[in-house]
């Protein structure tokens, strides 16, 4: 009787060694579950997409209104910046974008709606930093820029807008085999188009504009500054939703 016992209890042992692993186990899980869920859900509001490739990357809403922080080289505007709003508007907001960015995709419409609420108090400018990863970025920046060339300011608006209005973004959302049949379809002249996307005399100018993001402090898309009239500068942190870029916004028009 004695030798039965003992052969029972080895087993006995183990699975309560056993059992108490898997509880460890299960509870060490959960617990990086939860936090990958937090980070995920934080990311997914206010992200950007780096020049290293990393999305996303943000803070999440509930940490309420994101702190100032200043672009470490004021943005020059001049004439030849496309923009939408008023040209002398108290306020600017100069806006690096990728046009097959999914977070630029995302920002895209919370700045329409800057454009929209505060009318001619804002000037929102428009320059490229497309991000070497997305492979069709670069050249859909120079169609842009070609559009912009045949057809002025809102000429590039209505080419820019569309783009992003139907890539999916991550890098090739949009086929560049439709750049040109883009432009004839928003009116512009197809011959004119054509030859000004395939000599890529834009190519130089959107490689400076990038350049120009950098030196300002831009790392990533989208990166948006904010300068108000007395020069002072904010650097808006990704894409933002509007409830938390409007603060950013008050506070520069309060100045």
């Amino acid at each position: 009787m004695t030798e039965q016992k003992q052969r029972f209890s080895l087993p006995l042992n183990f699975n309560l060694i056993l059992v108490g692993a898997l509880v460890i186990g299960a509870f060490v899980i959960g617990s990086l579950w939860t936090k990958v869920q937090y980070l995920e859900k934080g990311a997914a509001v206010a992200g950007t997409t780096t020049t290293t490739g990393n999305q996303p990357a943000g803070a999440p809403a509930a940490a309420g209104a994101p702190q100032p922080q200043q672009a470490a080289k004021k943005p020059e505007v001049t004439d030849k910046d496309w923009y939408k709003g008023n040209k002398n508007a108290k306020v600017v907001m100069v806006e690096y974008s990728d046009l097959e960015c999914p977070f630029c995709i995302k920002f895209h419409p919370t700045m329409q709606q800057v454009i929209k609420e505060y009318g001619d108090k804002v000037k929102w400018v428009y320059r490229h930093y497309p991000l070497s990863f997305h492979a069709n970025a670069q050249k859909e920046a120079e169609a842009a820029e070609c559009a912009g060339k045949l057809a002025g300011n809102d000429g590039f608006w209505k080419y820019t807008d569309a783009i992003f209005g139907r890539t999916a973004g991550n890098g090739t959302g949009f086929a560049l085999d439709k750049l040109t049949p883009l432009a004839k379809e928003l009116g512009l002249n197809e011959s004119a188009f054509k030859q000004c996307l395939d000599s890529g005399e834009m190519a130089q100018k959107v490689k400076d504009q990038m350049a120009k993001g950098t030196e300002e402090g831009v790392s990533g898309t989208p990166g948006t500054i904010i300068i108000d009239a007395k020069g002072n500068t904010q650097l808006v942190p990704g894409a933002l939703p509007f409830e938390q870029v409007k603060p950013m916004i008050e506070k520069a028009l309060q100045s």
